[in-house]
């Protein structure tokens, strides 16, 4: 058994959670066991993931997309209540962490989809210095690129932009980011891969001739958190288990 708050005191130093303004609250948000034996990982705290948390009888949830965002409403009702009634009844902790989980240097989503693609000479840009810049190992072609990313994400990304070029000096930022594409077209990258698409994405890319590629947000966030569980069993005497709740977005 580990106490709940050294599981907070080490995630809050590993990912520098201090040092963000964020969308909603990192760290605990909702308080359950004082000590911690099990911890499930998983992309979003969706009733499924808290269900199969529950099934294994966890004492803890550690995600990247939690509670409380801003702009919606503060009222526990609804699809909340009923969240956090189940957390609650079974005293389970939930844990999360999402702009510093994105950019975590070492292992953040950012950083194991670029290491995944080999990027080298990276560089930050964009707004917080969140999009992640580099050069893939050789140049490929724009069909090339989209077989890797289907086979380390399990979903073909969506293409639009120059589909014939070879692309090298290349861009992502996981989740929605997709308005980083104009950043990205601003340094002269070949191409950027985010999560998400808009419907001005399309136009964006054919008049900057930026390839884009939409791989999908829940896709391109699976690996930091689980990352970071795989830290925190390291570090601690924890059973950690990732739990992947399907999401084809």
């Amino acid at each position: 058994m580990v106490k709940t708050q050294e599981i907070i005191k080490f995630c809050d130093a590993l990912l520098n959670s201090s040092a963000w303004q964020d969308y909603a609250p990192n760290g605990l948000q909702v308080q359950g066991s004082p000590t911690i034996q099990r911890l499930v990982t998983g992309v979003t705290a969706s009733a499924d993931l808290i269900d199969a948390a529950i099934a294994w009888q966890a004492d803890a949830i550690l995600v990247h997309h939690g509670y409380f965002w801003k702009n919606e409403s503060p009222t526990i009702t609804g699809m909340k209540y009923r969240r956090i009634e189940k957390l609650i009844k079974n005293n389970i902790n939930l844990i999360a962490y999402h702009l510093p989980l994105d950019s975590q240097p070492q292992f953040g989503n950012n950083a194991a989809l670029a290491n995944y693609l080999g990027l080298t000479d990276r560089t930050f840009f964009g707004p917080n210095q969140l999009g992640l810049a580099g050069y893939l190992p050789a140049p490929i072609a724009v069909a090339a690129l989209s077989t890797k990313l289907s086979t380390h994400l399990n979903r073909p990304p969506l293409v639009v932009g120059p589909t014939q070029t070879v692309l090298h000096h290349i861009g992502l930022c996981s989740g929605g980011a997709q308005d980083y594409l104009v950043d990205a077209a601003l340094i002269g990258l070949d191409a950027f891969i985010s999560g998400e698409i808009s419907e001005r994405t399309t136009h964006i890319a054919r008049e900057e001739q930026i390839t884009y590629f939409a791989a999908g947000h829940h896709a391109t966030e699976r690996d930091g958190v689980r990352l970071l569980g795989e830290q925190i069993a390291q570090n601690f005497a924890l059973d950690v288990l990732f739990i992947d709740i399907e999401n084809p977005v």
